[in-house]
């Protein structure tokens, strides 16, 4: 048997999932080498910031089709899934997921105050040069947001999507979006639900427009806005305020939490109403018969 028969005889999940954490270690390791090196050396100049920069750009290419092998051209640019989309799409693609983030901070607000969730240390930022610091963030959350939706809502949604349907693939890549996490000391099992709903988010912009470019913009744009409110506030991204909030189980429910739960309820059934917009709008212009129809993968 050869290794090509062999992988394309294991489950669609396994090679979804073996090759989407492939793409995501190549998309965020050379990064965390490289800034790790320019905080010992150098420190002054963001030059690890640069080099990234030109890495995402090569391997961005190379994720959507472009260099060696010719033979998988194809391929990479159907799983990459960086379609382009008609502007009006685009529009409301934006506006859903932002209305999806706001239902996410609401629902943080609740979670708050039922659990204590993990706090990100900011000491180790305290020593790095502000110039470094501040392109080292942006960066941060460009590599994330490139890297992280292609390998996870690209390379590992899209087959197992196409397969299984939406739920079961966004299901199993937001777990392993989540568990793709605890690299980070601060992070537990306690922070799944969290992940899940950000790939949830995430997930369905891209199965509804069948393209990473919406989900990819709102994710690198929101890691800069939790990386701000982490260094100027010390506040996570997961947490409503940088100071501990009392849990209901110690004082019991009050005003402040009830109305949490009321806003949860409306904005996600905001959230589900823009979805269903979207996707009503984005099948539109994916009707072939449709004058400015956009092509979609099968």
């Amino acid at each position: 048997m050869t290794w090509l028969s062999f992988w394309q005889r294991l489950p669609i999940i396994v090679r979804s999932i073996l090759i989407g954490s492939f793409m995501a270690v190549m998309g965020t390791t050379p990064w965390a080498i490289l800034v790790s090196v320019n905080l010992k050396h150098w420190s002054a100049i963001p030059w690890a910031a640069l080099l990234t920069g030109l890495y995402m750009w090569l391997y961005w290419r190379f994720a959507n089709g472009d260099g060696w092998p010719k033979s998988t051209t194809q391929a990479r640019r159907k799983f990459c899934r960086a379609n382009n989309l008609p502007g009006e799409v685009w529009g409301m693609a934006i506006f859903a997921g932002i209305i999806g983030l706001i239902a996410l901070v609401l629902y943080l607000n609740v979670m708050n105050r039922m659990v204590r969730l993990p706090q990100q240390s900011t000491e180790d930022l305290s020593n790095i040069p502000f110039v470094t610091l501040f392109f080292s963030l942006i960066m941060s959350a460009i590599v994330a947001g490139i890297a992280e939706e292609i390998s996870f809502r690209g390379y590992m949604q899209g087959p197992i999507e196409r397969r299984h349907g939406p739920l079961v693939a966004i299901l199993i890549t937001g777990v392993l979006f989540g568990f793709a996490h605890f690299t980070h000391p601060e992070v537990t099992v306690i922070l799944m639900p969290y992940y899940i709903a950000v790939a949830a988010i995430y997930g369905m912009l891209a199965y509804i427009t069948n393209s990473i470019l919406p989900s990819l913009v709102l994710h690198a744009g929101g890691n800069m806005f939790s990386s701000l409110g982490l260094f100027t506030q010390g506040r996570s991204e997961w947490q409503a305020t940088p100071i501990k909030n009392t849990l209901i189980w110690e004082t019991g429910t009050d005003s402040s939490f009830w109305f949490s739960c009321v806003a949860t309820i409306v904005m996600v059934a905001a959230a589900v109403w823009a979805y269903r917009s979207l996707r009503t709008l984005a099948k539109k212009y994916q009707d072939p018969s449709y004058e400015s129809a956009v092509p979609r993968d099968e």
